[in-house]
């Protein structure tokens, strides 16, 4: 009977599925740096103490009470290796906007002293374009010019010494051609770079969790932007999920970009593991997480094997992904958690830096 094979079909794709998940976390132990794939990207997205706004520039003293945890894990050295300042509202970066909060079309608070604070002890600055909240901005930027939004981007990363994060969140119909163009403006001032020596050459995206959200623009940036023959951006982010997960879906929701989806018409192509990275929550929740305070307890390590592991699925030659992004130090909510003490991420974020043994600065990235 058709219904039949078909039920037969899928139960055995879902325990294809579990053995390739339980072979890929049985690879290593948990938290062993040494038996894996070396984690390369360690980094976490940063809101100002005003949720995300970044409006007006911080108090260097009272920012660095607030942030200290992120360059000194305990020991002198970083927690992390890259900050991504997130956000920046791309509308008004195409219209280089000054106003209350911004200037130049840049947050006020996204200054060159907050960037220096990081860069000074190793840690790559990223700014991050957009987020969920300038959804319908991203939108108007690429259908009035997103070739000047792209030109206007990497004359801020070269002015800052920082790299920039696409951060488009349209689930429904997303500007592929407008956002084709921003990048290929983008590269057309600051080309593709291997080495990572340039920091204004670094240009990430941000996917959702899976491949079942933002479902076109995974497809397309896979297979115009993320190759391994010809890369265009650097690298995507598996961004959050609208909860925290547990250790066996977060991992089948990183499997699905190694995977793909060879089911949808059109398929989305797999992703190779060195092309992207997973995230978990820090901050922003009801309570304090311990992937914030209790790095055994934490998915950073519980998912360590998976994400220093996974093998490529059809893109891609080395396993392992490049590793982990935390949403989010500082205050990215008015009622949820922040990072700010007590609650500093030491015990957490900073113990699965050393215990991973992560380079600051960060080294090339793998390639392929």
């Amino acid at each position: 009977m058709p219904g039949l094979a078909a039920r037969r079909a899928k139960v055995i794709a879902a325990l294809a599925a579990t053995v390739l998940l339980t072979l890929s976390a049985l690879t290593a132990a948990p938290g062993s740096a040494s038996a894996a794939t070396q984690i390369q990207v360690y980094g976490a997205w940063l809101c100002g103490s005003d949720e995300c706004t970044w409006a007006s520039a911080p108090n260097m003293t009272t920012f660095d009470t607030g942030n200290h945890w992120l360059i000194d894990r305990g020991d002198g050295t970083p927690s992390v290796n890259v900050i991504v300042l997130a956000f920046v509202n791309p509308l008004k970066l195409l219209d280089q906007t000054t106003d209350s909060g911004d200037a130049n079309g840049v947050p006020a608070g996204m200054t060159s002293a907050v960037v220096n604070y990081f860069t000074s002890h190793g840690v790559r600055v990223m700014l991050s374009i957009g987020g969920v909240t300038y959804t319908s901005d991203w939108d108007t930027a690429l259908s009035q010019n997103p070739a000047q939004l792209g030109l206007n981007a990497a004359a801020v990363a070269k002015t800052l010494g920082v790299g920039i994060e696409i951060d488009y969140e349209n689930g429904t119909s997303p500007d592929l051609t407008g956002l084709q163009t921003f990048i290929t403006a983008y590269r057309s001032q600051e080309p593709y770079d291997a080495t990572g020596s340039n920091p204004a050459a670094r240009l990430t995206i941000d996917l959702a969790a899976g491949d079942q959200y933002l479902t076109a623009l995974a497809r397309y940036a896979t297979q115009n932007w993320l190759t391994t023959g010809t890369p265009v951006l650097d690298y995507a982010n598996a961004m959050v999920a609208n909860k925290q997960l547990s250790t066996s879906r977060q991992q089948a929701q990183w499997q699905e970009h190694v995977s793909g989806e060879p089911q949808y018409s059109p398929p989305v192509p797999p992703l190779a593991p060195a092309k992207f990275t997973g995230s978990v929550y820090i901050a922003g929740t009801s309570q304090i997480t311990p992937e914030c305070t209790d790095f055994s307890a934490s998915l950073e390590s519980s998912t360590g094997s998976f994400v220093q592991n996974v093998a490529p699925s059809g893109a891609g030659t080395t396993a392992g992904m490049l590793g982990y992004m935390f949403w989010a130090a500082g205050q990215p909510s008015a009622r949820g958690t922040n990072t700010f003490p007590p609650n500093t991420c030491q015990g957490g974020v900073g113990t699965g830096s050393s215990t991973y043994a992560i380079p600051i600065p960060m080294s090339a990235l793998r390639q392929s």
